[in-house]
């Protein structure tokens, strides 16, 4: 599908290609309805950043867009109806064609009643943002800007077409939106919303956690993520989203003996983002670990004399917190426990001094990290913020030489797929049991002796499981 709109540099209506929406502007117009291609679309296409998802609003009514839709898309759906949305497909482009809307709010919820526009200036006023009230008219090439987006996205500035109080009363939702574009594109926010957000943080409880988790996953996934999470800590919205973050800036004791935490963790992001290998999708995973990997020290810490502080456990306190806040904002059970084990196991590798470990040791930090190996690498690298060159060469030297050991035991021993020398069919034959517990104890055991002596041989693993059995009062049955 080729398209070109670049309203950036000159006027939006006299760089309009676009065979799809042409096509359907025509059905539309030969129908007597208007077609307008509207809101991020067009904002997205001034900024040289237009994918294949494509937002139309009409005065077409649903039911009328459906018949116009039949005959011309690969796949029509309605799921989006009971909001005026119809969907499609065509040549690899995804339309959603939604009917001019003026919708009133309770103020109670966030959830419009929604009503029927007759304009495409009346649709524009209820949109959340200047630089998303846009449009272009498909039939006429007619470039539509009453609240001025186009200087606003010059200016690269986020305000709302009406008065920001009015927006985030109808919706505020557009709070976390407003966070969100500051990460995606790198705006700033209109004094006029940022005092407003100020103002109004607290009305975010109106909102679903499965909605503002929705905002959080695309801020921290953006382009400038530190950026969005610092406006959210600057205007009180993480005390509704993150409260562990902002919990984070403890005062720093009179002899400076430890980090500003919330500042570490910031830094931290920027450089985990960095060791994320070029090209491919920014990894959610690794960033919430990033940014909440220190999120139990402020319940863990203790002056001590001297003027020290300590955080004793506060990888195990951390995990627990995290699982807590990303089930509450109803993250996947995948990514909530990836993220608590990468806070877990974070601070392991500084057990290693100058390569202590012994083999047993690295190949349990390999298991227990499992599949997240790769991103506890990022982290653990990541994690190294000191300021002094020769200490932070130090710790990189040192990391390098953990990876180099898990390489070279991995190549010889297949760490990936480390399991007990005897599987469970031949414990229970050897044994004598049937399927239950006893067989998953006799197996962990197993498991564990491989981790700290490497492979055994066959019968060696099988004199071991008969030394366990004798401990565990079980009699084997004779030896045929």
């Amino acid at each position: 599908m080729s398209h070109t709109i670049d309203a950036s540099t000159r006027d939006p209506e006299e760089q309009v290609r676009f065979p799809v929406a042409d096509e359907l502007a025509a059905r539309f117009a030969e129908a007597g309805h208007q077609l307008y291609l509207v809101g991020g679309t067009v904002r997205d296409a001034m900024m040289d950043r237009l994918g294949n998802d494509l937002d139309f609003a009409t005065d077409a009514r649903p039911e009328r867009v459906r018949e116009l839709l039949v005959g011309w898309a690969d796949a029509i759906w309605d799921t989006g109806i009971a909001f005026g949305t119809m969907g499609a497909a065509k040549r690899g482009a995804t339309v959603e064609i939604t009917t001019f809307r003026s919708d009133s709010y309770d103020r109670m919820s966030r959830n419009p009643e929604v009503s029927f526009g007759d304009s495409i200036e009346g649709d524009l006023l209820r949109r959340d943002f200047t630089v998303n009230a846009m449009a272009i008219d498909m039939v006429t090439k007619k470039f539509v800007d009453p609240h001025d987006g186009r200087g606003a996205l010059k200016r690269r500035v986020l305000d709302t077409p009406a008065t920001p109080q009015e927006s985030f009363a109808d919706d505020p939702l557009r709070m976390m939106r407003a966070v969100r574009f500051v990460s995606q594109l790198g705006f700033d926010v209109a004094p006029r919303v940022l005092a407003a957000i100020r103002e109004m943080a607290g009305e975010l409880r109106r909102i679903t956690a499965e909605r503002i988790q929705v905002e959080l996953a695309k801020l921290l996934t953006g382009r400038y993520p530190r950026r969005g999470v610092e406006l959210m800590v600057d205007t009180g919205l993480a005390e509704y989203v993150l409260p562990e973050v902002p919990a984070m800036r403890l005062e720093i004791d009179e002899h400076h003996q430890h980090k500003d935490v919330y500042q570490h963790s910031l830094v931290v992001l920027d450089q985990a983002i960095d060791l994320e290998e070029p090209g491919t999708e920014p990894d959610l995973v690794l960033r919430l670990a990033a940014l909440l990997h220190d999120i139990g020290k402020p319940p863990t810490r203790r002056f001590v004399e001297g003027g020290g502080v300590s955080f004793h456990h506060h990888e195990v306190v951390g995990a627990k917190m995290v699982r807590k806040r990303l089930r509450a904002l109803r993250f996947s059970k995948e990514i909530t426990e990836d993220v608590a084990q990468l806070v877990y196991l974070h601070l392991r590798f500084h057990g290693y001094g100058r390569g202590e470990w012994t083999d047993s040791a690295v190949r349990r930090y390999v298991t227990d990290a499992g599949p997240l190996l790769s991103r506890l690498h990022k982290l653990v690298r990541a994690d190294c913020t000191t300021r002094n060159r020769r200490k932070a060469a130090a710790l990189q030297r040192t990391y390098d030489d953990l990876e180099a050991r898990i390489a070279r035991i991995a190549a010889e021993e297949d760490l990936a797929k480390v399991r007990p020398d005897l599987d469970g069919n031949e414990i229970m034959r050897l044994l004598g049991l049937p399927p239950g517990p006893l067989v998953g104890k006799a197996w962990r055991y197993l498991k564990e002796l491989r981790l700290d002596r490497g492979p055994l041989d066959h019968d060696e693993a099988i004199a071991e499981l008969r030394k366990w059995a004798a401990a565990e009062n079980i009699t084997p049955p004779a030896e045929s």
